[in-house]
């Protein structure tokens, strides 16, 4: 098996699906893309590389796809510093590794819910699912995400 095939792109964004987002967007009214770009913002109010999300306040209903390179870190991070800091709710797509630091250290301690998605997602217009399973990662709020896949709640889930 090649493993650089399957375990690396070299462009670290993967486009939310549209379906996928119109369901999760039914159930929670997002007012905020984090982390988008002019041809893929989710919600009319978005943040582009360019304006560095990292560096900006996430109010209201925050939808996050973050980049999926080592910059993740950050961007979950800062999904929680601002789900304290203004009362948003955070809603992070990411790849299902809950054996990494971030998830030990941080999702599974302070999430109020998570969700692991059910089958692949096929990202962006892709033909082929992702290689790697997905997960949402609530913070401050949560909803009933069944319709998606295996969820747990609570904060400190762990």
């Amino acid at each position: 098996m090649n493993k650089e095939l399957h375990f690396k792109s070299e462009n670290q964004t993967w486009e939310t699906p549209q379906d996928f987002f119109n369901k999760l967007n039914d159930l929670f009214g997002f007012t905020l893309d984090a982390c988008a770009s002019s041809d893929n913002a989710k919600v009319s109010n978005y943040y582009t590389a360019e304006q560095n999300a990292l560096a900006q306040d996430w109010r209201g209903v925050v939808w996050c796809n973050p980049p999926y390179g080592r910059e993740q870190v950050k961007f979950i991070q800062k999904a929680y510093d601002e789900s304290v800091k203004h009362g948003s709710i955070v809603v992070c797509l990411i790849p299902a590794r809950p054996d990494t630091k971030v998830w030990q250290g941080l999702i599974f301690d302070k999430a109020n819910q998570i969700c692991f998605i059910k089958g692949r997602l096929k990202f962006g217009n892709s033909k082929d699912a992702a290689p790697f399973p997905s997960a949402l990662v609530v913070f401050g709020g949560i909803r009933d995400l069944s319709a998606f896949g295996k969820s747990f709640r609570g904060e400190g889930i762990a």
